[in-house]
C-alpha cells in the first residue's frame, strides 16, 4: 500500500502584541475570512476560527508535512501585513503562541469552543482562558511568562 493516511488536527490560539483591543468588530469577520484563506493558501484546512478583540482561536487541519512553527510563523506574517494595511497601521501578533493536538473525537467541541468566544470571554480574560488550555492539556508553564 502505497498511500499515507492522516488526522492531524489542531487548536491554535495567538494574541495580539501586549493583547492590544485592535481587532475590533468592525474588521473581525474580514481577519478570520483572511486566516482561513491563508491556512488554504499554506494548504491546510481551516475548520474553524473565532476571537475577540485581542487574539485568535483557530481550529485546522494540516498534512504530515507540515512544520508546525513555519506554518504558524507564515500565517501570523501574511495576517499583519494584511491587517497594517488594511486595517490597523500599527498591528502586530505577540512571538508565541499555544497550540493543541485534537483527537477526531473532539473536533465537534472544540470547533463549539472557538465559535462561542465572546461568550466565554464575559467570564474569563485572555491570560484566564490560557491558563486554563495550557493546564487542560498538562502542560507545564510559569505564570508571569504568560505576560
Amino acid at each position: 500500500m502505497g498511500s499515507t493516511f492522516y488526522s492531524l488536527h489542531y487548536h491554535l490560539v495567538f494574541a495580539t502584541k501586549e493583547r492590544r483591543p485592535w481587532i475590533t468588530p468592525s474588521w473581525r469577520a474580514a481577519l478570520h475570512k483572511y486566516l482561513g484563506g491563508t491556512v488554504r493558501g499554506l494548504e491546510g484546512i481551516p475548520l474553524e476560527i473565532g476571537g475577540i478583540e485581542d487574539h485568535v482561536h483557530l481550529l485546522i487541519g494540516l498534512k504530515p508535512t507540515h512544520t508546525i512553527s513555519d506554518f504558524v510563523r507564515e500565517l501570523k506574517k501574511a495576517s499583519s501585513v494584511w491587517a497594517v494595511k488594511e486595517h490597523v497601521l500599527l498591528f502586530e501578533w505577540q512571538v508565541g503562541y499555544a497550540i493543541f493536538t485534537v483527537s477526531q473525537s473532539q473536533i465537534e467541541n472544540v470547533r463549539e469552543y472557538v465559535r462561542k468566544q465572546e461568550e466565554h470571554h464575559r467570564q474569563r480574560d485572555f491570560r484566564e482562558e490560557l491558563m486554563m488550555l495550557l493546564e487542560k492539556h498538562g502542560i507545564r508553564f510559569e505564570p508571569q511568562y504568560l505576560e
